[in-house]
């Protein structure tokens, strides 16, 4: 399936949320997120030519976008810290108050503590994938997707209350 230049943009701002949320799973600082977030944007249109139309072009784009963020970390976490401002928070944790947004906050605190796939798994997850498209996306059985899912759910149920937000 040929997208052109214009539907390819419609497209990718009409599901720019996923690139978002993507980027805030992976990495804690605001530079970071960007970065990543522009690699996933090169990598859409590097490998658009690979979108063959079989799935929705949302599920095609998070496929992308977990395999880029998943390299990029690896390459990220390599580099040496050169600078890091402490005081600077995350323009997402600086912005909000009311209790949405921190139980937000501390979601993402807490799936930044889980590995890759497990970040993965609960970004499909919560984005409504189907346990087959989850399966289908990361490589692994719908079998293997239920368990993994299970276990992460309880991991993260487990690392939110000792970050001291029970339920």
């Amino acid at each position: 399936m040929q997208l052109s230049e214009q539907d390819f943009l419609t497209a990718i701002n009409k599901h720019k949320g996923i690139l978002y949320k993507v980027s805030r799973m992976y990495f804690d600082t605001l530079e970071d997120q960007q970065d990543l977030f522009q690699e996933i944007i090169f990598q859409l249109w590097k490998s658009i030519g690979s979108f063959k139309g079989e799935s929705e072009f949302s599920s095609w784009m998070y496929k992308v976008a977990l395999n880029t963020a998943i390299v990029f970390f690896k390459k990220e976490k390599r580099k040496p810290d050169s600078y890091v401002d402490l005081k600077k928070e995350p323009v997402a944790y600086q912005d909000y108050c009311d209790e949405k947004d921190q139980q937000l906050d501390h979601f993402y605190k807490a799936v930044k503590k889980l590995n890759k796939i497990e970040k993965a798994l609960i970004l499909q997850f919560i984005e409504g994938f189907s346990g087959k498209e989850i399966a289908e996306n990361l490589g692994l059985s719908e079998v293997n997707v239920r368990v993994k899912m299970n276990r992460t759910k309880n991991k993260l149920q487990e690392i939110i209350k000792n970050q001291g937000y029970g339920f």
